[in-house]
């Protein structure tokens, strides 16, 4: 099998869960194209481990007649769009029907979840509590969309999923998690199964130091059975119909605390930092939350005449957007960086489909990591040349999970530049910091074609959702 020596650096396609085992510098220096043969002869593999096990994968690949992986070119039938992931029909969800979501998550898995003890379980939350005991990672996104999807994974891609997390965090902040835990502050909830708060409270309490050092805003965890029918049941309201779709009264009671949560949130946000900055003056801390957290936090705290003095060495970790904020400043980063008095802001551009993080670096870009096999889509889905500077839908194979398949389509249009010359010196394919999402801009239907024959694909997703 190929593989790629730099100094005593070895890409051995073997085992993609070591390549960090030095480190991200090392990784940083060299081209994707002195790995790219590595890289493909690591997806051959994982395609033959999973093959054969993994339901889904082996309906899709009979229909396109694969039988195994040559080129990049040959795989790209096998990519599962990002729909595939919540291709269940939403009944199962209204009536809590956990047997048949297990059935239909374990056409996703190498694991048995036949195996899954669902004895007395008659939620959602209930059915990822038991995955997990189980030994599952389950997460699922927002729902936002109106139906959840859910990632398959597992404690057997843990250690290497931690491993990317905290590399890609020292990559932009230069804080090892391993080795120098800190007081870390997250403006949330204490955690879920909903992936972002998963990974949070999986990663963010050992980097800590424990959990009683990661102070969250919220101290329960979020609920997936409301955001798995938060969309259905705000529909059924606004047509006043909510009483017919006959949910647990202790349900809507829980949704109605949520609604009154979310109305007073900006400014239970406000109080919990105004507190953490009188408790922790001249402490070194982490700070997480949105830009629109940090901006509206700092905006207020300065007609309030309040500001914070932490430590030397904090540093922010943030993301996601501006949501509800308006009239933000230009240099938001400079605004957020002088009111809160630390230089280190450092940010990720990632998904829950895929396990590696691309860690933004001093120039503003954000690198992706040898894991991820990188792809660009036109909207006809042809695929883009791997040169240059290209704009299209992104795509990839995730060279990391050992027990379900990680080629993905996603709903997010990204520029990436191929040609290394970024000036922070790091090499590798980078993704310009202008994403967007195709639900966006397409009015929230995210128009979505497959990468190979549309009938065989019709007839796998039907077969995912339950269909023989």
């Amino acid at each position: 099998m190929a593989s790629v020596a730099l100094d005593k650096l070895t890409l051995s396609p073997e085992s993609p869960d070591t390549w960090l085992d030095q480190g991200y510098e090392q990784i940083y220096e060299l081209s994707w194209r002195d790995y790219a043969d590595t890289q493909l002869a690591a997806l051959k593999l994982h395609f033959a481990k999973v093959s054969g096990r993994v339901a889904a994968l082996d309906k899709l690949a009979g229909r396109e007649g694969i039988t195994s992986i040559d080129s990049i070119e040959e795989g790209l039938p096998l990519l599962f769009d990002h729909r595939v992931l919540k291709n269940y029909p939403l009944s199962l969800i209204e009536k809590r029907d956990v047997g048949r979501l297990n059935a239909w998550l374990d056409r996703l898995t190498t694991h048995d979840l036949t195996k899954v003890n669902l004895a007395g379980v008659d939620t959602v939350d209930g059915w990822l509590d038991r995955l997990d005991e189980f030994g599952m990672l389950v997460g699922h996104s927002s729902g936002t969309t109106g139906k959840l999807s859910f990632v398959p994974r597992s404690q057997v891609e843990f250690p290497s999923w931690q491993r990317t997390y905290y590399e890609a965090q020292r990559a932009t902040t230069g804080v090892d998690a391993y080795t120098d835990p800190v007081e870390t502050f997250f403006p949330g909830y204490r955690g879920g199964h909903q992936m972002m708060m998963k990974m949070l409270e999986l990663f963010n309490v050992p980097a800590a130091g424990g959990p009683e050092h990661y102070h969250t805003l919220y101290p329960h965890h979020i609920s997936s059975d409301l955001l798995s029918l938060a969309a259905r049941m705000q529909v059924a309201e606004d047509r006043g119909e909510l009483d017919k779709l006959g949910l647990d009264p202790a349900l809507l009671t829980a949704r109605q605390e949520l609604i009154a949560q979310g109305k007073r949130r900006g400014q239970d946000i406000e109080t919990w930092f105004f507190e953490l900055f009188e408790k922790n003056r001249g402490k070194r801390v982490k700070l997480g939350g949105s830009f629109g957290d940090l901006v509206k936090t700092a905006r207020s705290g300065i007609e309030k005449g309040l500001k914070p003095e932490f430590g030397a060495g904090s540093f922010i970790m943030t993301g996601g957007g501006m949501k509800g904020l308006k009239d933000a400043p230009d240099d938001w980063e400079g605004y957020v960086r002088d009111y809160f008095g630390i230089d280190t802001i450092g940010m990720f551009y990632g998904m829950s489909e895929v396990m590696s993080m691309s860690p933004r670096c001093s120039a503003g870009h954000y690198h992706i990591m040898p894991h991820t096999i990188s792809l660009l889509f036109d909207r006809d889905m042809k695929l883009l040349p791997r040169e240059g500077t290209q704009t299209g839908r992104y795509a990839f194979y995730d060279l990391l999970p050992q027990t379900y398949w990680g080629g993905f389509i996603s709903g997010d249009q990204l520029t990436i530049d191929w040609e290394e010359d970024c000036t922070c010196g790091w090499k590798g394919p980078r993704v310009l910091p202008e994403i967007t999402r195709f639900a966006e801009m397409e009015g929230g239907d995210d128009k979505i074609s497959c990468a190979g024959t549309q009938q065989a694909y019709n007839e796998f997703l039907d077969f995912v959702s339950g269909g023989e």
